[in-house]
């Protein structure tokens, strides 16, 4: 996917962001205060000037969905890093309207990502996560293939968990021509996309072919319960109660339980046979309890969980990597937990086989 064709405008808005985001971090807590968490975690400086001006924006949630793509696919390219393209970057139709792009090296790859962007089931696209999922590709060695599943309003719960089952059931047939094993298919996805992912874990439970490892970054777990984050970041610029509230309102139709396990994997009867996961959270995000009690209740079920957390960032960090060095780094660090995952995965076959 090439690079977005900025105004000068917004050229000139990028540049201010990315030049503040690199002032001495001194001079950042100056400006933004970092505020501290009940937890005694402080935000990042860099973030806390990024927050301090987002704050004073329009709110997308305002707008009918389709306008709110439009403003949230745009600044999201703003924010995002240009990451150079990889080798293989192959968009393909696997369904009716249904597009997945693959990122990849040209080579064998140790494993294949079936990855599922954030949104809250309303924005967000593979366009706009190009850069994490480049990252995601290059620094794992693995390829990734980013699934466009269809977004609510237009297409409500359960559209997006049927497309991902039906990307699944893709990805494990058509691993072997891309040179992967399809015993070696990592599931993964961030806030929504997390939640996804924990769905289509529990859906393909028992099939021939199980997931590897489930990587849930930032994930909605569970639409039943309010949790302590929920009330303490309410006000977040980067994910706010409001915003919340009107992404479950577009989702689920009128008379959806959300207790069903596909709203809320958290409400499953069981747990237990579940992949191995990698939760991710960070110390500034209304999310941050939901992630944390499915990652403690996967480890109560027996299923290998671990928490990865980014105390000083927010909800959706991993798409402000040309704004944020600190974001930058936080998902640069989420790479390496899913490469180091792979890699204790390669030594333990390698240890069976011998």
């Amino acid at each position: 996917m090439s690079a977005p064709d900025f105004t000068f405008a917004q050229r000139a808005q990028r540049a201010l962001l990315v030049g503040l985001g690199r002032l001495p971090a001194p001079l950042q807590r100056l400006l933004a205060r970092p505020p501290v968490n009940s937890a005694g975690d402080r935000m990042a400086p860099d973030l806390a000037l990024l927050m301090k001006l987002s704050a004073s924006g329009a709110d997308y949630s305002d707008l009918p969905p389709a306008e709110a793509r439009e403003v949230t696919e745009r600044d999201l390219a703003l924010f995002a890093a240009r990451v150079p393209a990889c080798a293989v970057e192959e968009e393909v139709e696997i369904a009716d309207g249904l597009w997945v792009t693959r990122y990849g090296s040209g080579q064998p790859p140790r494993a294949v990502i079936l990855f599922f962007h954030g949104g809250g089931f309303v924005i967000g696209s593979r366009a706009s996560y190009t850069a994490p999922a480049r990252m995601l590709a290059q620094g794992t060695g693995a390829d990734v293939v980013s699934v466009g599943y269809r977004l609510a309003p237009d297409h409500p719960f359960p559209a997006a968990q049927d497309d991902a089952l039906t990307a699944w059931r893709y990805v494990v047939a058509h691993a072997a021509d891309w040179g992967a094993d399809p015993r070696r298919i990592v599931v993964a996805g961030e806030s929504a996309g997390g939640n996804i992912a924990a769905v289509l874990c529990q859906q393909v439970r028992g099939d021939a072919v199980q997931p590897m490892l489930q990587v849930l970054i930032q994930p909605v777990t569970d639409l039943v319960e309010h949790r302590p984050s929920q009330d303490e970041f309410a006000g977040s610029p980067a994910l706010s109660a409001k915003q919340i509230a009107w992404f479950v309102g577009n989702y689920l139709p009128e008379g959806t339980d959300p207790a069903d396990p596909r709203v809320s994997p958290f409400r499953a009867s069981s747990l237990a046979g579940l992949p191995p996961a990698i939760v991710n959270l960070a110390g500034f995000d209304p999310l941050h309890d939901d992630g944390h009690a499915y990652a403690t209740a996967l480890l109560e079920a027996g299923v290998p969980a671990e928490v990865t957390r980014e105390a000083g960032q927010v909800h959706g960090y991993v798409s402000y990597t040309a704004v944020s060095p600190s974001c930058r780094q936080a998902t640069e660090r989420l790479v390496a937990s899913v490469a180091a995952a792979l890699d204790r995965t390669d030594r333990s076959t390698t240890t069976k086989a011998s």
